[in-house]
């Protein structure tokens, strides 16, 4: 499927893409291509020029960052991205380079809207670059929301309530009410999103078991009630 028109669908079921004047997501759409990426494969590297805004229509994208010296540096898993998550506006506002790196966790399938036709058409269309801003600003309100809660929750609640913005889209579907069942994410990558231990992760987890609120599997979260697992955040 090379036909960016063909996954409409998908993109309406997000909030921002559903919200956007025709006369912005008509253009959209036709200046975007299709990428197609293998488990693993690097979309983009801290430190590269950018390249466009994107969205994820199938799979996964894992954006994390390294920090620390060479021989004692530390990965951080900041977040997974899945349909429909458009992505990568903060360098079409100022052009300089990423800020973290992104690849495919699982095999993906993106639109990417290249980085110069885009500033080309937002040039000749400025009026649109407030429909651009509510996008990076829905961002900025969730890492707010993240930054404060590793400085004041404490482990337990800060799984939990992640557990819940997975499985709600991080708030991104156009649809009240909708939810995902199953979050492909493993016990590493959430100790990695939440920086505590895979120790305490497991706990967590067992806890959250105990009370059958979640089933884990391989790679896998299955929430068995999510309001109650969102009563339990609180």
């Amino acid at each position: 499927m090379t036909d960016p028109a063909a996954f409409l669908p998908i993109l309406e079921s997000g909030r921002w893409f559903a919200h956007l004047p025709r006369g912005f997501a008509q253009p959209l759409i036709g200046m975007a291509h299709v990428r197609q990426l293998q488990a693993g494969e690097v979309l983009f590297l801290r430190g590269d020029a950018p390249c466009g805004l994107y969205a994820v229509v199938r799979g996964a994208i894992s954006i994390s960052g390294t920090g620390g010296r060479a021989q004692e540096a530390r990965s951080a898993l900041l977040t997974r991205l899945e349909p429909p998550h458009w992505f990568g506006e903060i360098s079409v506002f100022d052009g300089s380079a990423r800020t973290h790196d992104a690849h495919a966790a699982e095999p993906s399938t993106l639109l990417q809207v290249p980085h110069e036709r885009l500033q080309t058409w937002l040039q000749a269309h400025p009026e649109h670059w407030h429909a651009l801003a509510l996008l990076l600003t829905d961002k900025l309100r969730t890492a707010f929301v993240a930054m404060e809660e590793l400085a004041l929750l404490p482990a337990p609640l800060r799984l939990a309530r992640r557990l819940v913005m997975m499985a709600e889209g991080y708030g991104q579907w156009n649809a009240e009410g909708q939810s995902r069942r199953v979050l492909s994410i493993s016990q590493e990558q959430l100790s990695q999103m939440l920086a505590i231990s895979r120790q305490t992760t497991n706990q967590i987890l067992k806890d959250l078991e105990s009370r059958q609120l979640v089933r884990v599997h391989r790679g896998e979260v299955e929430i068995l009630d999510l309001a109650a697992l969102r009563a339990s955040c609180y």
